[in-house]
């Protein structure tokens, strides 16, 4: 039988994250935007808040700042391992380490049949979905190892558990590798200290979901066990869970926030 540790103190809502230093791609707008106000509402020291549109992120940092919380802007492309390295020498540099990383930046195709897809669409989709977590990953793990201790969630979807409709293979194969990724990246960092975990999405509504061509919303809601779409300070609340000590035994594992549609 192996050694009995303790468990930690759970913090209630409110200050899970009290005094953690935090990072969060794609975190301009939709989920990323409000995990990082999250963080923040929940007594987060710093937010880190990375993408590749200026405006939103200083919107983001504006209102993470308005809730007491430091916060910086860092235009950033996660598929560019330059890019992540900055990330993480960012937070070393400004507050001596990373505790928490959501790597959340996400590209979705527009829905078309496969054979109408092109090689450039591929490569969009893999490297923002895939590549960008292989990269984060091989940069946060080093400096939270260091520590003995660190929390990192993988925003996937449920379109890498089942694929929901046609026109999206693309997306659906890049989150069924995310969370591959993750599951095995989990196993490795486990024993070293740091959990990963990811986070899947369902029926959310966000700009990237609307860009895709999503079709009519009420009749997607009306299909779902909830009959409503889910907001991104739904799945935030379940990122932020995933990051806290509350889910300390929790490693590995896809927490699915989708309105039922997977048990459906």
């Amino acid at each position: 039988m192996g050694e009995v540790l303790p468990v930690k103190n759970s913090l209630g809502p409110g200050e899970r994250m009290r005094g953690k230093v935090c990072l969060v791609t794609g975190g301009g707008s939709g989920i990323g935007r409000a995990s990082a106000l999250k963080m923040a509402a929940e007594g987060a020291a710093a937010v880190l808040i990375a993408g590749r549109r200026e405006a939103e992120l200083e919107s983001a940092v504006e209102a993470c700042q308005a809730l007491g919380t430091q916060a910086l802007a860092i235009k950033a492309d996660v598929t560019r391992e330059e890019d992540v390295a900055r990330l993480v020498e960012a937070a070393i540099e400004r507050h001596g380490r990373l505790d928490v990383a959501f790597n959340n930046a996400g590209f979705q195709e527009k829905r078309a049949p496969i054979e109408q897809q092109g090689s450039a669409v591929y490569d969009d989709v893999f490297d923002t979905n895939v590549r960008s977590i292989f990269l984060c990953l091989r940069h946060q793990l080093p400096v939270m190892f260091a520590r003995g201790e660190g929390r990192i969630v993988v925003n996937a979807s449920v379109s890498g558990v089942r694929n929901p409709n046609s026109g999206l293979s693309l997306y659906s194969a890049s989150k069924a590798a995310a969370i591959s990724l993750m599951r095995s990246a989990a196993m490795e960092a486990a024993p070293r200290g740091v959990r990963i975990n990811a986070v899947s999405p369902g029926r959310v509504v966000t700009d990237m979901m609307l860009r895709s061509g999503v079709g009519d919303v009420s009749s997607v809601a009306a299909g779902l066990p909830l009959r409503r779409m889910g907001q991104p300070e739904e799945v935030a609340e379940a990122v932020v869970w995933l990051l806290s000590d509350a889910s300390s035994y929790v490693v590995g594992h896809v927490l699915t926030a989708d309105g039922g549609f997977l048990a459906s």
